[in-house]
């Protein structure tokens, strides 16, 4: 894990001077679990979305139609953040939930094609908006 806390990782985040070696699978896990928890799933995927385009920009990384910034990914993401910290022990130790969630079949970079084939989840259409799985519904992990 990251040396940083999940709260200094929030907030470098939130800043836009998360450093690109550090914006990784993780992080974006460990960010999404720390914005789930302190807005709410809904208030959530708008904050994610502006704040990790302008992240990625920042980085050089352009949010197009084949890199940067992915709707369907995020979104995904936020629902089954939300489902495992609701059903998490230790209401009140976020770092603790978040390491469980990181010990998850959730934080597998494979996760999504759970739900997904990889050509829907990886189409221009699914980064630009959000398109609903196409083999198992998205229904908290």
């Amino acid at each position: 894990m990251t040396a940083r806390s999940l709260a200094a990782l929030a907030e470098a985040f939130a800043a836009g001077t998360l450093p690109k070696s550090e914006w990784t699978h993780e992080a974006h896990l460990r960010v999404g679990a720390w914005h789930v928890h302190h807005h709410g799933a809904a208030a959530a995927l708008p904050l994610l979305r502006a704040r990790i385009r302008r992240l990625n920009e920042r980085h050089g990384t352009a949010n197009i139609a084949t890199g940067g910034y992915h709707e369907t990914i995020t979104a995904a993401y936020v629902e089954l953040i939300d489902a495992f910290l609701a059903r998490a022990p230790g209401e009140n130790d976020l770092e603790a939930r978040v390491a469980m969630l990181l010990a998850s079949p959730l934080a597998d970079r494979s996760a999504l094609f759970r739900y997904w084939s990889r050509e829907r989840l990886l189409s221009p259409e699914a980064r630009a908006a959000w398109l609903p799985p196409d083999r198992e519904p998205l229904i908290g992990g």
